[in-house]
């Protein structure tokens, strides 16, 4: 279960820096430095030299706090560079955009090669970091290149030698069943789907709920009415958007009732649309009880992906049904608010309800 944090606090306190030191917290890397009086050097948290004496060690927010104070910078885990993680991040992140921007389909060998680590170090990390292994990443953005060509106006023929299939063979035996629908009514931008939808004042503002026949597929927030709707118009520009109080009204009052009373919990029937890790993220928020948080590393660790952290957030940021699907719970590994879709003073709000 997700630990409980201590918002009211911007920084760990020294006993919490102190364990995370002794249990070479990868988290706790670049949130602060830990110094010895006794040698005037200062070192990361995840230092691999043998740990000082509690009582000869002070901390500091960073490196030029550390040197202010007459500290000099640890050789051996190089406090003052990119954290070792840091550095991974950079690595799989341009692994990322090497092969979104590829024409050809690029191998486990040429990326780890680029990488300049073996391929099996390299699919270990890319996994742990962003969920899938880098052939599920490349043809997820093979899929999104073949979308965006349909919508350009191409044909489907033109759409999959353009995403890079090499031949409508290919497309059909491999990803075609995973768009979800034809190519041709993909084309259309899913013309076809009926999404009811209402607005409704609520104590965080205009509340904009939409559904489909299969269940909710949005709650979110606004800061008027008209605002609310154009985001709903947005997300679904092709649906037939109808306006209609009486189908959700039980399902709106559910939503008012749980910001009223948040020990109640929600419940809803939910049509979520999203990739496969978005969905492993959606449902890990949903395990979050009420009046509990979570850090981004907490959801990245239960969804067996521990290196995937800046994927959770990513994911967190995709989501469109608020409350139901709870990332106002998820928090900074310090208990900061970080960001929120819907503004982080009502996140604020919601996380103070729900613990009151």
């Amino acid at each position: 279960m997700p630990h409980t944090l201590n918002l009211m606090k911007s920084e760990m306190s020294d006993q919490a820096r102190w364990k995370a030191c002794l249990n070479r917290d990868a988290d706790a890397d670049g949130a602060f430095v830990l110094a010895v009086r006794t040698t005037g050097i200062y070192c990361r948290p995840t230092c691999p030299a043998r740990k000082p004496k509690r009582q000869n060690v002070e901390f500091f927010a960073g490196a030029v706090e550390a040197e202010r104070a007459g500290y000099r910078a640890c050789k051996r885990c190089a406090p003052k560079g990119l954290s070792p993680l840091d550095l991974q991040q950079k690595t799989i992140e341009a692994a990322c955009i090497r092969i979104k921007e590829a024409e050809d389909a690029l191998t486990l060998e040429n990326l780890a090669a680029e990488a300049g680590i073996s391929p099996f170090h390299f699919h270990r990390l890319f996994r742990d970091m962003t969920g899938v292994t880098p052939k599920q990443y490349a043809k997820a953005k093979r899929r999104e290149r073949f979308a965006a060509e349909l919508k350009d106006g191409g044909t489907v023929t033109e759409a999959i030698y353009g995403a890079g299939y090499g031949s409508s063979s290919r497309f059909y035996e491999k990803d075609a069943k995973t768009l979800g629908m034809t190519p041709a009514h993909y084309k259309k931008g899913g013309a076809g789907l009926v999404i009811y939808y209402t607005v409704s004042p609520s104590p965080l503002g205009p509340l904009v709920v939409g559904a489909t026949d299969k269940g909710v597929c949005a709650i979110q927030f606004a800061d008027d009415p008209d605002e609310a709707e154009a985001e709903l118009q947005d997300r679904f520009p092709e649906a037939e958007l109808v306006a209609n109080d009486a189908r959700l009204k039980d399902w709106v009052a559910t939503v008012i009732d749980y910001l009223d009373m948040p020990k109640k919990g929600l419940s809803l029937p939910l049509d979520i649309q999203g990739t496969a890790f978005q969905h492993r993220v959606w449902q890990a928020l949903q395990d979050i009880p009420v009046g509990e948080l979570a850090t981004y590393s907490d959801i990245a660790q239960r969804i067996g992906a521990p290196r995937a952290v800046r994927a959770v957030g990513t994911a967190c940021g995709a989501n469109k049904i608020a409350l139901a699907i709870p990332c106002h719970r998820v928090v900074g590994k310090n208990g900061g608010l970080t960001g929120y879709r819907w503004g982080v003073g009502r996140k604020k709000k919601l996380i103070h309800g729900e613990r009151g």
